[in-house]
């Protein structure tokens, strides 16, 4: 029973890693789920096979084929470096927007107390 078990673990192998194959070929979204329903295998199967799963995630390290576009290639990696980029480039931004806020709130105030006449002129920063 066990010679059976492991052959038939071969085969299910072997169709993962056959569909990656042609996934990378065919220039197919590869994901588990993808790969998975090609191979005819459940999606268990690549978790408890952690090599097949390295398999299957390795080509999103990588950057993609050159687009007949001509569009630079966009890899997982490169993908994660933009977003951090973006969020730190937000994060400066927020700042900014806030001591900006502040000034404008202590110029408002200022000319309000002139203006009112309760307070002495005073010359704005």
């Amino acid at each position: 029973m066990r010679d059976g078990r492991q052959a038939d673990t071969e085969r299910r192998r072997q169709r993962v890693a056959t569909a990656v194959k042609n996934a990378a070929r065919n220039g197919t979204p590869i994901s588990v789920s993808a790969i998975a329903r090609r191979a005819g295998v459940d999606r268990s199967f690549l978790y408890r096979h952690r090599d097949l799963l390295e398999i299957v995630h390795a080509p999103e390290l990588e950057p993609a084929a050159q687009d007949p576009t001509g569009t630079s290639p966009v890899s997982r990696a490169s993908l994660q470096a933009d977003l951090a980029n973006a969020q730190a480039r937000n994060a400066r931004f927020t700042a900014r927007v806030q001591q900006l806020e502040k000034r404008l709130s202590q110029a408002l105030g200022t000319q309000a107390w002139q203006e009112s006449g309760l307070g002495a002129p005073a010359d704005i920063d």
